[in-house]
């Protein structure tokens, strides 16, 4: 009944929005696992690659780290959603 009436009137309190806002931060912040899983099964898989063939070492590392950079900007997407989220 009173979080009705709190949302009808549009009165906030600021700790009920900073409360949230760092809640979203939170959450925002488990978009971290995705890139760590992705750049670890990119790694092994680079490894098994370079195993199967030695000397096509520089391409493998090559389109690996790229596709881990990839991956990674998901990451820091979050990241800066989650700064943002707290700091505003």
């Amino acid at each position: 009944m009173l979080s009705t009436l709190v949302m009808a009137t549009g009165e906030y309190n600021a700790f009920f929005v900073d409360g949230l806002a760092l809640l979203g931060a939170g959450i925002a912040m488990i978009a971290g696992i995705g890139p760590g899983i992705g750049q670890g099964f990119a790694a092994g898989k680079a490894v098994e690659a370079v195993g199967r063939q030695p000397e096509a070492i520089g391409k493998i590392t090559t389109t690996m780290l790229v596709g881990q950079a990839m991956a990674e900007t998901t990451g820091l997407y979050a990241l800066i959603i989650a700064f943002v989220l707290i700091f505003t």
